[in-house]
């Protein structure tokens, strides 16, 4: 965070690194075209305060913008709607000049009082937003979560071009807060004359807009003529279409007929496509922020037994799972990657050793094992692992019985509590931005342990939450390394708790028509997951 944040004693214009400022797209780009992207799956919504799964992120992104926003194929801040901030020297106030001549969709132009609207309506309960939560050091966000105010009282109106955000805690995650897609700017009048659809005619300032949405069929996105960011999109439309099996798609991306596939290679198909030099050539590799796992309700005898968890985390080969989907990840000894910030180097986990995992649950009072179920997407290669998984406890007694529903449906056991243990593969966490509190806050504290939440495990501890929050008000740079061992320290209490068992930290792979132009890094992108389409061209 030392290039993000500033303790003068005077209120300064912060100043960003030269890459943040100077980027520029790809000189060789060529504009127009269209291209053609596949999804099993229709889209659930393209409303930024609600939408939050891997295949509308990247779409809202493109829809919407926020006022801060990350150099492409990057995880480094730079301005996106505020020109400029200035963070003041105690870190509780950030005032942020907003860019003049911005047009929504619409035809009007963004103001501030569009941010103010925005923030209200994402952090008001009856918006139901995922999202909610990340806004919860603004001033005010309290009395919103509780219903008591309408309006945050942190957020004020300086005059059309400027909003000024109060802070209740100094927080040093804020600025990534205000670039995720919760935080994009909406119009307040498109939002109320659509109601409950604006998911699905969503208006934003972004680089392009919906034009088709035909449910089951195809989304249909055109270039932003007005857009503010100059030289892109490249690109004069995007057709997504859904409802399209993932092997299908692949023959058709060999047939010329799709640019990209969103669903990624098929587990099957994963060897025969590396095995072709032609096609080899087209696949894109990249790291992910992102950790696959199997959670454990703590609140469901016997898991409520910190030695029963710790006995499940010893039983996992987790070896073997990485090769069922072809080596394409390395085995996790926790919650955080190996990438992020706050990952504690040396410490090996709980390593793989039935024999002291069967003792240890015969010393708690198991010794003949017990039942339960394990929960699971019901999409390839997960119905695959969970059978390993599944293998692999009865090695040790434990007799796990497979729920293997759609997405939606796991999704809904978690946030109930219904499910003892959920192998998280296909929803498994991707950092939202790259910092060591995300991967706690929404999965592992006790904010998420609630109906509807993502704390699958419904593991609250107290003591480490007061550590977060602690960790999070550090926002001096020169105290960055003191911030990173608290983090560290904090996973090294979850892991003692053991309410996962890490499993893989996971590589993304995806593949790109010959005629596909941009970097590799906008194909893999760790923020507009899966991809920037706001940067990639086409060449013919």
């Amino acid at each position: 965070m030392r290039n993000l944040l500033t303790t003068t004693a005077l209120m300064l214009a912060l100043a960003l690194p030269a890459t943040a400022q100077d980027y520029q797209p790809d000189p060789n780009a060529r504009p127009g075209g269209s291209i053609v992207i596949t999804y099993k799956d229709d889209v659930a919504t393209l409303d930024p305060a609600i939408g939050y799964d891997w295949q509308n992120w990247s779409m809202i992104k493109s829809l919407f913008d926020g006022l801060m926003d990350y150099v492409p194929g990057t995880t480094e801040l730079r301005p996106g709607l505020a020109e400029r901030y200035e963070i003041s020297d105690d870190g509780m106030t950030v005032t942020f000049h907003l860019r003049t001549g911005v047009m929504f969709h619409n035809g009007r132009e963004m103001t501030a009082e569009d941010v103010k609207y925005t923030l209200d309506r994402v952090t008001n309960p009856e918006t139901q937003s995922p999202g909610a939560g990340f806004f919860g050091s603004i001033l005010g966000y309290d009395a919103m979560a509780d219903g008591s105010a309408s309006a945050l009282e942190g957020v004020k109106v300086i005059d059309p071009q400027t909003v000024e955000i109060t802070l209740s805690r100094p927080d040093a995650t804020f600025l990534h807060v205000m670039a995720l897609n919760f935080a994009h700017i909406v119009p307040q009048e498109a939002v109320e004359a659509a109601g409950d659809d604006f998911g699905k005619q969503p208006v934003g300032t972004g680089a392009f807009k919906l034009t088709e949405w035909t449910l089951g069929q195809r989304l249909v996105f055109e270039k932003n003529q007005d857009y503010w960011r100059d030289g892109v999109p490249y690109l004069d439309q995007i057709t997504f279409e859904v409802g399209q099996e993932p092997i299908v798609a692949l023959l058709r991306l060999q047939n010329g007929e799709v640019d990209v596939p969103g669903d990624g290679i098929p587990p099957a198909k994963f060897q025969e496509v590396m095995a072709d030099p032609a096609q080899a050539e087209r696949v894109v590799e990249g790291g992910q922020l992102h950790t696959g796992y199997i959670t454990m309700n703590v609140n469901t005898a016997p898991l409520d037994n910190v030695e029963v968890r710790r006995a499940i985390n010893m039983a996992i080969n987790k070896d073997r799972i990485v090769q069922i989907i072809n080596g394409r990840a390395v085995p996790a000894n926790q919650p955080l990657p190996p990438t992020m910030p706050g990952y504690t180097e040396g410490y090996d986990g709980y390593g793989y050793d039935p024999d002291q995992a069967r003792q240890m649950l015969a010393d708690a009072g198991f010794p003949d094992g017990f039942e339960t179920e394990l929960f699971v997407m019901n999409t390839d290669p997960n119905p695959r692992i969970a059978q390993a998984i599944q293998q692999d406890l009865s090695e040790i007694g434990v007799k796990a019985a497979i729920q293997s529903l759609a997405q939606a449906n796991v999704i809904e056991a978690g946030g109930n509590g219904s499910a003892p243990m959920i192998w998280s593969g296909g929803m498994a966490w991707i950092a939202d931005f790259p910092d060591p509190s995300n991967f706690y806050g929404p999965i592992l504290g006790c904010a998420g342990a609630v109906e509807g939440g993502w704390n699958w495990s419904w593991y609250c501890n107290a003591e480490l939450d007061a550590m977060a929050t602690e960790a999070d008000s550090i926002v001096d740079p020169d105290r960055a390394e003191e911030r990173m061992q608290m983090w560290s320290d904090i996973y090294m209490g979850v892991m003692e708790d053991a309410p996962w068992a890490p499993v893989f930290n996971e590589q993304r792979y995806t593949m790109k028509s010959a005629r596909m132009g941009g970097a590799d890094e906008l194909y893999v992108d760790p923020v507009s997951i899966p991809i920037n389409y706001d940067y990639v061209f086409a060449t013919e």
